[in-house]
């Protein structure tokens, strides 16, 4: 089932990126640790009563050069598309603005759960402040304090009565689930098109599955697939493209939701920094990932240049070197017949067991061509290897000392294990623990 939802809404300058910040705490800066991907603060993760979800900071929305109340509307606007429970900020020391009220007419349309907060209130003297704000309409208000950090448990809990509770379809363990993300216009429905569109296709589609998204399942040769078409989930067309950024957003749920994410890249435009953005979505969700350049058949080819634009695709997505990358074009259906078997091998490898007498040769036999490194005179000892999960292949390796695991070891033995096992098209993580 994907995460909830929740959307901070608000005129500016009440505090909804403190707010934001507060709530997903050190997270930010975790989703940033990812080498070749830069990020803005428009979406992170946060956790509360051990449910994971999803939070979006409306204040980063950029619209342009929009009027002032429709910039407000506009942000209020995703946000109702996107989010599963509302929190509407405002600042209690300047009382009900007219901004504020224009922001509550919207939400009552919304028929999406609203949780009002009243920001800087930051101490109990200050508590009255909340009170001119019943008149908005939404209950009780909760007085909060982004700059300390006050109130923000109760205001999370009365949020986390409204996470919905719907169960994501079942499709069973051997059908494949893949998504298409990328930018507007780089032909991810003609792909889905031309996928389903090859001979010998059986569809057939489940509309409404979660919340917006359209399921096609189809098989061939035997295997079973399910699109999750993001497509599906377009809304008030003219908003997502002046906020070229949400096209992320679009992605989310249908990555969480997928085995394998297909990153579509546009080979007449090229590389831009949002399909980075974009791509690193798919890797920190640790998906299986297969890049395909579509529109192959509009750019002008010689013998270097598929390798000339496959060594600019690893250059800028350093973090994705484990991704096979398929050229193809969607409109002419060349080379489409090649992805369904780059699917389904990354699919197999996303979900590989190692047996662990095996895995335990590999990495000692990798330890002795490169010992291990050492510390202030300590020397990382490895002890033990063994995997503990799948989707992505997960292993942890008993040590002495986990701090003695640096990132370039680790690295590493991701390098040995990827030659001993393939894992081509999906992430591998290695958690260091020490031996009890």
């Amino acid at each position: 089932m994907p995460k909830p939802i929740i959307a901070i809404v608000g005129r500016p300058n009440v505090g909804k990126s403190t707010i934001f910040n507060r709530i997903v705490g050190e997270r930010v800066s975790i989703v940033e640790d990812i080498p070749g991907v830069t990020r803005d603060r428009i979406y992170s993760s946060g956790e509360w009563l051990n449910v994971d979800f999803n939070i979006i900071d409306t204040g980063g929305i950029d619209i342009g050069d929009e009027p002032f109340l429709e910039q407000i509307k506009q942000q209020a606007e995703i946000a109702i598309d996107e989010a599963d429970v509302i929190i509407f900020l405002v600042n209690g020391r300047d009382g009900i603005t007219a901004a504020d009220e224009e922001v509550a007419k919207i939400l009552y349309k919304s028929k999406k759960p609203v949780v009002l907060a009243v920001n800087k209130v930051d101490n109990p003297e200050m508590r009255e402040l909340i009170y001119d704000f019943y008149a908005l309409g939404y209950g009780e208000p909760f007085p909060i304090s982004g700059t300390h950090g006050l109130g923000l448990g109760d205001l999370l809990d009365e949020a986390a009565k409204h996470f919905p509770k719907e169960k994501d379809e079942d499709y069973g363990e051997d059908v494949i689930k893949f998504s298409l993300i990328g930018r507007p216009n780089v032909g991810k429905s003609s792909l889905v098109n031309a996928l389903l569109g090859e001979d010998r296709v059986i569809v057939s589609d489940l509309a409404g599955t979660t919340r917006d998204a359209i399921d096609t399942k189809f098989t061939k040769e035997d295997q079973e697939y399910v699109v999750i078409d993001t497509a599906g989930m377009r809304k008030r067309g003219k908003v997502y493209e002046s906020t070229e950024k949400y096209s992320v957003l679009r992605a989310l749920k249908a990555i969480e939701r997928s085995d394998v994410v297909l990153v579509v890249l546009n080979a007449e435009e090229g590389i831009i920094e949002q399909d980075k953005k974009i791509a690193g979505y798919a890797q920190e969700a640790g998906k299986a990932v297969v890049i395909v350049v579509n529109k192959w058949d509009t750019v002008e080819k010689d013998e270097k240049t598929m390798k000339k634009f496959e060594e600019n695709i690893r250059e800028h997505f350093q973090f994705l070197t484990y991704a096979p990358i398929v050229f193809l074009s969607a409109k002419t259906k060349k080379r489409t017949h090649t992805l369904l078997p780059m699917i389904d091998l990354a699919s197999e490898s996303h979900a590989v067991r190692v047996e662990t007498s095996i895995l335990n040769d590999v990495i000692m036999d990798a330890v002795a061509m490169n010992p291990t490194p050492t510390h202030n005179g300590n020397r990382l000892k490895i002890y033990y290897t063994t995997q503990v999960a799948i989707k992505p292949p997960t292993f942890v390796v008993f040590v002495n000392d986990p701090e003695l695991m640096h990132f370039s070891y680790k690295r590493f033995l991701e390098n040995k294990l990827r030659e001993a096992f393939g894992f081509e098209g999906t992430p591998i993580k290695i958690i260091a623990r020490p031996r009890k």
